[in-house]
Order: structure tokens, then sequence, then C-alpha cells
């Protein structure tokens, strides 16, 4: 999982491996992520990619694909 602004200064590195069962979704992997580094549990929300494109949290992902976390955005 590769993260991005405000998480990757969170966790201290710029990217995490995190295990998951076969069938796990994108949901599910940020879960993981947010189990081993703590001062993220607060953040529900992220924007979460797959393979460089935005996917929604309920896709399923498969071994080896690049998984990123961005915290939202908002502007005006």
């Amino acid at each position: 999982m590769l993260l991005f602004a405000r998480y990757r200064e969170a966790a201290g590195r710029a990217a995490l491996e995190v295990d998951v069962p076969a069938g796990a979704t994108l949901g599910q992997v940020w879960e993981r992520v947010r189990e081993q580094v703590p001062a993220l549990r607060g953040e529900e929300r992220p924007l979460l990619a797959c393979d460089r494109a935005y996917s929604s949290a309920d896709r399923v992902v498969s071994e080896g694909q690049e998984i990123a976390a961005f915290p939202p955005v908002s502007g005006g």
C-alpha cells in the first residue's frame, strides 16, 4: 500500500506491506493499514486507487496490484 500526504507522515514511511486473504476488498486492505498504523485509526474515508485508477472500497484486489491511499481533498 502506497501512502500519500498526511498518511505517509503518520506512518513514517511511504509504503506498507499488507497481507489480506484472497478476495479482500480495498476497504479491507485499508482496515489492515489502520490496524498497523495507530495514527491512522481515525481516518475512515480515504481516496483509494488500484493500479493507478481511483476505485471504490468494495473493489476486490488481487496479489501484486499497486494500491494507494490518499487523504480526501477539498477545494473551491
